[in-house]
C-alpha cells in the first residue's frame, strides 16, 4: 500500500478534512488528489496534514519507515527545519530567498528583486526529470489571484530565463519535481525573484490550459514516471 502525505498551510481535522483553507489551497489539494487518483494504484492512501502540526515534534505521526514508506507533497515552503523528508534540502534552499537572489546576481549577472521591490509577476514552469522541460510562462491576470497562460515572451528573454533556470537548478542539485521560477520583466530586462519547489498557486491555470497540468507533472516527477508531451492551449484566465 502506497501512502501519500500532502502538507498544507491550513487547519485540518482529525479525519483529514480542510477546515480553514483558502479557496486557492483547496483547489491545489484537489488538483493533486485528482492526479494521484488517476496515476496511482487504487490502494494508495492520501493523508492531508497541516504544516502547523509539524511545529510540535510530539505531534508528528507521519514519519517514514522502511516497512511503510511515504511520498511527501508539501504545498507550502513553511516547514520546520527538523522535519525530515527526501526533498528537505531543496525546500530549505528555496525558502532562503535572499541567498538565491545573491547567487543569481553574483554568478549569473541578472538583476534581482529587493525586499518587496520588483516582485515577480511571471512564472516559468520547469518540469525536471533527467533534464528540464519548460512549459509556457504564466502571468498575473486582471483580477486578484488570477492567472493566464501562455504569456508571450520575446525569444531573447525566453532563452535567457531558460538558461537562468537550468544553471540555478544545477547549482542546487535539484531533485525531480515541478518548479516555478518567479521573475519579472522591466524595460526588457529579466529580474529574478525566487524559485518554488512545487506547483504553487499560479500552477492552477494549467488545469485549464495545459495537458498534463503541473500538478500531474509533479506527481510524475516525484514517483519517477515519464512525463507525457506538454501541450498548452490558447490563453485563458482562471
Amino acid at each position: 500500500m502506497e501512502k501519500v502525505v500532502i502538507i498544507i498551510n491550513a487547519e485540518v481535522s482529525e479525519k483529514g478534512n480542510l477546515i480553514s483553507a483558502s479557496p486557492v489551497t483547496q483547489k491545489m489539494v484537489e488538483a493533486l488528489q485528482r492526479s494521484i487518483a488517476e496515476y496511482s494504484s487504487p490502494s494508495t492512501v492520501v493523508e492531508i496534514v497541516s504544516a502547523a502540526t509539524l511545529w510540535s515534534k510530539h505531534s508528528i505521526n507521519i514519519k517514514k519507515s522502511q516497512d511503510d514508506p511515504a511520498i511527501y507533497f508539501p504545498l507550502t515552503i513553511q516547514l520546520p527545519e527538523y522535519f525530515d523528508f527526501p526533498q528537505k534540502q531543496i525546500y530549505s534552499d528555496c525558502k532562503d530567498v535572499n541567498a538565491r537572489r545573491r547567487w543569481v546576481e553574483k554568478t549569473l549577472g541578472f538583476k534581482t528583486s529587493f525586499g518587496d521591490s520588483w516582485l515577480g509577476h511571471l512564472w516559468l514552469p520547469i518540469v525536471l526529470t533527467d533534464k528540464p522541460i519548460f512549459a509556457e510562462v504564466i502571468g498575473e491576470g486582471s483580477m486578484p489571484n488570477s492567472y493566464e497562460q501562455p504569456i508571450p515572451i520575446p525569444s531573447r528573454q525566453r532563452k535567457s530565463i531558460h538558461g537562468l533556470a537550468e544553471q540555478l537548478l544545477d547549482s542546487l542539485d535539484a531533485p525531480p519535481a515541478t518548479y516555478l521560477l518567479q521573475f519579472s520583466l522591466h524595460n526588457g530586462e529579466i529580474v529574478f525573484d525566487r524559485l518554488w519547489p512545487f506547483p504553487a498557486a499560479p500552477a492552477l491555470i494549467t488545469l485549464k490550459t495545459q495537458k498534463p497540468d503541473l500538478f500531474t507533472c509533479h506527481w510524475h516527477c516525484l514517483t519517477k514516471q515519464p512525463i507525457p508531451d506538454i501541450n498548452v492551449s490558447d490563453a485563458m484566465p482562471i
